[in-house]
């Protein structure tokens, strides 16, 4: 049986940016991944997993030592985010008003991990586990011992459950879960046009879900369709052609002439974890939590969970404590939960706010977006809480 301080199952985002940023303690840290990201070129098309970076996200990868070599790939900034229903009653912010550069990055997910995994390379007390994954796991009074697909059993003092919504791990270490599904599909639309609003990133707002564009570069950018699961189904099975002629027709003016170039789709879908620790178990990002991708703010979510939990291990080794210790893990969940929750709940309440037809309900809705437009000091603290400043 082979040894490690951390056990970090899923080397997406979370789990490899866990890895990068515990590296420095001298722990001894396996990162388990099912399989490796694809190589970057410059040529490739962009993908259609694009996270938009909030401020403080940024600052972990930088801390990460991640950030440089994101940007030497594709990261591409913005300056203005907008959201409105009716022409004319809108809210819209602005990063110079919030004596910023930009608001936030658009990245795609690959590139992301594809950034942590170089920077890993530094640590030889970090050992990348790739091709492999968690078959099974005992939980002890000191250790958990997880049964990988290849190779010897492994035990661990902690293990960091990073493998996405559908976790292995959440459900190996028996953490239900509280779910309910939205009724909806969202699909991802990259374009290239010859004229977008590159430095902005918008949100039209309709009766049957939201249309947004997410700015990936010059000339190009993701399209985000949420719609009931028939409609995206059906559009789904579109040539690009067809579906370009769909979008201009569905779409804000704002794109001049495009084409499509790629499309994917996923149902929305919304899960929390009872429990983020179960004794020397501990879930983080979308293991622990789902939340609707209105906002973007998924990724960043994760990336706050990473930054609890660091900081917590961190201490523990500082103090020679043991970084396992469930009562200790605990106070991870007391940060994390609350916090998740209320974004998830105030992600909810958007969306169903919107996602109808009433006509009182438009009238209020627009007015209050026009009312945030002209809240001034008020506005600007809701963005910096986003930009997580």
């Amino acid at each position: 049986m082979e040894q490690c301080d951390i056990a970090i199952i899923g080397g997406g985002m979370v789990g490899a940016l866990a890895a990068a940023l515990l590296a420095p303690t001298g722990l001894a840290i396996r990162l388990i991944e099912a399989k490796p990201a694809a190589e970057f070129s410059a040529e490739q098309p962009f993908d259609l997993r694009v996270s938009s970076l909030s401020a403080t996200s940024v600052a972990l990868l930088e801390k990460a030592h991640a950030w440089q070599a994101i940007q030497a790939m594709r990261a591409w900034p913005y300056q203005r985010l907008a959201a409105y229903e009716w022409p004319g009653f809108h809210s819209e912010f602005k990063a110079d008003s919030l004596g910023c550069d930009h608001l936030g990055y658009m990245v795609e997910n690959r590139i992301i991990q594809l950034g942590l995994w170089a920077a890993l390379k530094s640590y030889s007390n970090v050992v990348l586990d790739c091709p492999n994954g968690l078959q099974a796991l005992r939980q002890e009074q000191s250790a958990t011992t997880l049964t990988l697909t290849h190779g010897p059993q492994l035990q661990a003092r902690l293990v960091l459950a990073c493998d996405g919504a559908e976790s292995m791990t959440r459900q190996l270490a028996e953490i239900g879960i509280s779910a309910w599904d939205y009724g909806q599909s969202c699909m991802l639309i990259t374009i290239e046009a010859d004229q977008l609003e590159s430095d902005m990133t918008w949100q039209q707002f309709t009766p049957t879900g939201p249309r947004a564009f997410l700015p990936l570069g010059a000339q190009q950018g993701c399209l985000v369709w949420y719609d009931d699961k028939e409609r995206i189904a059906a559009l789904a099975q579109l040539d690009n052609n067809r579906l370009a002629e769909q979008i201009a027709a569905h779409f804000p003016k704002r794109m001049g002439n495009f084409s499509v170039l790629n499309k994917g789709s996923f149902p929305l879908r919304r899960r929390h974890a009872n429990h983020y620790v179960s004794r020397r178990v501990v879930l983080l990002g979308d293991a622990a939590h789902t939340i609707n991708p209105l906002a973007g703010q998924g990724v960043n979510l994760g990336f706050k969970d990473v930054a609890a939990l660091v900081k917590l291990v961190s201490q523990g080794v500082e103090a020679q404590l043991d970084i396992g210790a469930p009562e200790r893990l605990a106070r991870y969940q007391r940060a994390r939960r609350p916090d998740n929750l209320l974004m998830q709940t105030a992600m909810d309440v958007c969306y169903h706010t919107f996602s109808n037809d009433i006509l009182p309900l438009k009238l209020f809705r627009n007015l209050g977006l026009a009312a945030a437009q002209r809240s001034g000091p008020l506005k600007n603290r809701v963005m910096k809480y986003a930009m997580g400043l």
